[in-house]
């Protein structure tokens, strides 16, 4: 007999097959999102990763070669041309301000640095830039004006000729023409008592005037807190001189040279005035180029054979960028430590305080890229990538400011792109 067999057939059970149908799912989503994830990065669109534009500044037509600066006090970043002065909110990027030159006159050269939110203006006439200006940065707001004499040089080579700091205005007020008989026509050469002068920074009620060393005139001008200092042309070579900034009586000179005088034809211009770092180019192929420290006896310190367009100095250190960054002891000239950005990438422009050194990059696929390094060990902090607008790009900077969370782009004015632009994390 046959055995009888009953064959049962269970219910699928529930969800037994939910597991796999998910995988199947996954896996292309997951692709899709690594690929989109890796599309936005590479983009600048990634967030957490990136930057977004806050607000801009509007466009204004082409500016001079002279007569350009910028700076950022308290809740205010203002821009400087050489037919206006102009101020904005640093949090919203509203104007606030116009200081317009008035008549056919030129700004033709600006303090590097503003002081207890007070500028220096240099103002063309029929003597040349022979006009310095003081203007207060909250309401632009002219203070005083006053005359000085501008020398020979053209109007575009007008830096360091004036600067603000410990509670002056300092002018350097010097005709450079030699010879104690003048041309005809010309005007006798000032003595040397009367080169460099200092007046209140906000009332320009005159403080005093400086007796430069003998055979020498001031070519570039600085103001720490302790000493007024000047880069000084002494015959056929170049000096730095410092003076009390209570009464401008002269503490030291010294020569720039370690083994050999240095040219007095040579680029000078102050990187710092306390601590004091002097940038020196040598016109001979054979010359120094170097940032030279000094203590504050005068003590030649560090040089520094790494002269690149961008340099900063704090926390003891000159920091200098191009390809990458690098710091350096003031004191030894020794590197302390650097970093490398990799192929076709440059920096545009570098911000350094807080704590960090911050860099805004350009990289060869059109994007701009953010790095942030600790200043005293150069360990990477943050990067980020973003793009930028086709009209607007930060190729080539003139400076960094941060504000409340907030990095603020300074663009070289040439109308073609927003004098500034403000960018935060996301």
């Amino acid at each position: 007999m046959a055995a009888h067999t009953t064959e049962s057939s269970s219910p699928p059970v529930p969800g037994r097959r939910l597991p796999a149908l998910l995988l199947l799912l996954g896996i292309p989503l997951a692709l899709i999102g690594g690929l989109a994830s890796c599309v936005a990065s590479e983009t600048g669109h990634l967030p957490g990763d990136s930057m977004e534009r806050v607000w801009d500044t509007p466009y204004d037509r082409p500016a001079a070669e002279y007569g350009n600066a910028a700076w950022a006090t308290g809740d205010t970043v203002v821009r400087s041309r050489f037919d206006a002065v102009t101020a904005f909110d640093a949090g919203t990027g509203r104007r606030r301000w116009e200081y317009a030159v008035s008549g056919r006159a030129e700004i033709c050269t600006t303090g590097t640095a503003a002081s207890d939110g007070i500028a220096l203006i240099g103002l063309t006439d029929d003597k040349g830039c022979a006009t310095v200006a003081a203007l207060d940065l909250k309401d632009g707001r002219e203070l005083w004006r006053t005359g000085r004499r501008p020398g020979s040089e053209d109007a575009k080579d007008h830096f360091d000729v004036i600067a603000t700091g410990a509670g002056l205005a300092v002018l350097r007020d010097v005709d450079e023409r030699r010879g104690e008989v003048p041309e005809a026509g010309m005007a006798p050469v000032l003595p040397t008592e009367r080169t460099l002068r200092a007046l209140d920074l906000r009332t320009g009620a005159p403080r005093w005037a400086a007796a430069v060393p003998q055979g020498c005139l001031p070519r570039r001008v600085a103001v720490g807190t302790r000493q007024v200092l000047a880069a000084l042309e002494c015959g056929t070579e170049a000096k730095l001189a410092a003076f009390d900034p209570s009464d401008g009586t002269e503490r030291w000179t010294v020569p720039l040279g370690a083994r050999r005088p240095v040219a007095a034809n040579s680029s000078l211009s102050f990187v710092s005035a306390e601590p004091t770092v002097l940038k020196v180019q040598e016109p001979s192929p054979h010359g120094v180029q170097a940032y030279v420290a000094f203590g504050p006896d005068g003590a030649r310190q560090g040089q520094i054979d790494d002269v690149r367009d961008d340099a900063a100095v704090a926390d003891g250190k000159l920091f200098v960028a191009g390809g990458g960054v690098a710091a350096y002891d003031l004191t030894s000239g020794d590197k302390v430590w650097s970093t490398r950005l990799g192929t076709w990438r440059n920096v545009t422009a570098m911000h350094v305080g807080g704590g960090r050194v911050t860099l805004f990059t350009r990289s060869r696929k059109g994007l701009d890229e953010l790095y942030v390094h600790d200043w005293s060990t150069g360990e990477a902090v943050d990067e980020r990538t973003f793009d930028r607008d086709t009209d607007d790009g930060n190729t080539d900077l003139a400076g960094l400011f941060r504000h409340d969370g907030l990095l603020i782009a300074v663009r070289r004015d040439d109308g073609a792109h927003r004098p500034f632009s403000a960018y935060r994390t996301w």
